[in-house]
């Protein structure tokens, strides 16, 4: 329990609120490889996040699991490994190019299926808003 509550203050401290605070800065000062640093950096780790989420689930029992995770997350934001720019770089950068027009065409379709399903939604609240009203109505016209 104790190593789970450590990696996840890690992680937070400084796989969120650190990158987070250089982040800032890189906009601040209008760096233009900082930018692209920190951005290689977020896409990294929000590859890592959905990783983590399901090992997370299965592997947690593994020795040193924890451990691992932290020294991951230093390795990704080390300024001397650049973990998180080489993992872009030699796969997440060569993987999105490839399959960008797919991953687009997935978003179109993935934005047009949730507003149709929330305009059904609403349709629905609407109809069961209305026979509920309708129901209180003749209840209280019979008492």
């Amino acid at each position: 329990m104790v190593s789970w509550i450590v990696s996840r203050v890690v992680v937070l401290v400084f796989g969120t609120l650190y990158p987070a605070y250089y982040s800032y800065k890189a906009v601040r000062t209008k760096n233009v490889k900082e930018y692209v640093r920190w951005m290689m950096y977020w896409i990294v780790f929000a590859l890592y996040t959905v990783v983590e989420t399901i090992t997370d689930l299965s592997l947690a029992w593994f020795p040193l699991y924890y451990e691992l995770k932290v020294a991951f997350v230093i390795w990704l934001l080390s300024p001397y490994t650049r973990g998180a720019s080489l993992i872009y770089r030699k796969f997440l950068h060569p993987l999105l190019a490839s399959r960008e027009q797919e991953i687009d065409d997935y978003i179109v379709q993935a934005k047009e299926r949730s507003y149709e399903t929330m305009v059904n939604f609403g349709r629905q609240g609407l109809t069961i808003a209305a026979t509920a009203a309708v129901t209180a109505a003749v209840k209280t016209n019979h008492m």
